[in-house]
């Protein structure tokens, strides 16, 4: 009975250890061609719909001015508006255009982006909800 046990166990080992490296060479196959493939570098659009306490709407656009004039002012940046909802005159929300990801990352990096989070933290009544879409149609 040990002896079949044994046998056994050898035979799934075996088999286990023929799946493993199968799998590994075929997992090597798929990496190699995927690191032929070019990503295309899609134009980016940002929505950041952001909810203000109320009263402090004036206060906010007063900020958001500031993160708009130098927002536009990059080189990588196609277009930033900000826009107020005409019915809940709480909420807001940024449109933004990039070129690309790294006209994306540039402005996350620029000082006033950084900034102004804690600027409006004490603004704003829930959190602000960013998304990123790639506007493939434009490229």
């Amino acid at each position: 009975m040990k002896t079949r046990i044994l046998i056994l166990l050898a035979i799934i080992l075996g088999v286990a250890s023929s799946c493993n490296s199968t799998n590994s060479s075929a997992a090597k196959q798929d990496t190699t061609t995927n690191a032929n493939v070019q990503v295309p570098d899609y134009k980016k659009m940002i929505t950041a719909k952001v909810y203000i306490k109320p009263g402090k709407e004036t206060d906010f656009i007063t900020a958001a001015k500031v993160m708009i004039e130098n927002s536009n002012e990059e080189e990588g940046c196609e277009s930033y508006m900000l826009y107020q909802d005409p019915y809940e005159k709480t909420n807001f929300i940024f449109v933004e255009k990039y070129k690309n990801q790294a006209a994306v990352d540039a402005h996350f990096a620029m000082p006033y982006f950084k900034e102004f989070g804690p600027k409006i933290a004490d603004m704003t009544s829930k959190e602000i909800e960013i998304k990123i879409f790639d506007i493939a149609a434009e490229k």
